[in-house]
């Protein structure tokens, strides 16, 4: 295998963001009486807004659109944003590997465009990356590949030459499904998934194992 470039999921992968989204959620459904569980959580980690408000309508029996509760949650996320968030560890580290070889970087996030340049906007990353695929830019959502492989052509490498940093059980499915190869980076938010599907189980994003699997990238 030779690594030609690499793509990032961006939530709970590049950034400490899954307790943003727990705050947002919770502030959505306790304004109309409900509970933001760990298990509604886990169905929706890595999908696309349209996936998660379709399920909180059908769930609770919502009656505003599944634009309506995205709007209302992105709202609260960005309010909730204010408190601050961390980049995930190793971040920086990876990102001057990857500037240092020549190695090509994209993003390839479920979350919506206006959630995701906030968020690179606040640490000064907007322009790091050669783009950014968000779920405006798809029509099926992760496990589907449909993400990676647009990030592939955008790359111009073989899916196969491309490694996927994820850290959803819907991202590593989809990177999968692509023919990419999967990395999956526990955190705490994730560490109790089922990640068989992934190529390589990663404990931060400057684990030698993936420093390793760069190495052989001929642009280094």
């Amino acid at each position: 295998m030779t690594i030609k470039a690499v793509a990032f999921d961006m939530d709970g992968l590049m950034f400490d963001t899954e307790d943003v989204y727990w705050k947002s959620a919770s502030a959505l459904l306790a304004r109309r009486g409900e509970i933001y569980t760990q298990e509604i959580c886990n169905a929706v980690m890595g999908r696309t807004p349209q996936y998660c408000f379709e399920l909180f309508k059908k769930t609770f029996g919502f009656p505003e659109t599944w634009q309506e509760l995205q709007q209302e949650s992105e709202d609260f996320f960005l309010q909730f944003l204010d408190d601050g968030f961390s980049a995930m560890p190793g971040l920086f580290e990876l990102l001057e590997h990857l500037q240092k070889h020549n190695i090509p970087k994209g993003i390839c996030t479920s979350s919506a465009k206006r959630i995701v340049s906030e968020v690179l906007q606040r640490k000064n990353l907007e322009k790091q990356f050669d783009f950014v695929l968000t779920a405006e830019n798809i029509t099926q959502g992760k496990p589907n590949p449909e993400i990676y492989l647009k990030a592939a052509d955008l790359f111009g490498v073989l899916p196969q030459e491309m490694l996927v940093l994820e850290d959803s059980v819907a991202g590593i499915q989809a990177a999968q499904n692509a023919g990419a190869f999967p990395v999956v980076v526990l955190a705490k938010h994730n560490k109790d998934g089922n990640f068989s599907a992934a190529g390589l189980i990663a404990h931060a994003l400057n684990d030698p194992k993936i420093l390793q699997l760069l190495s052989v990238c001929p642009c280094s």
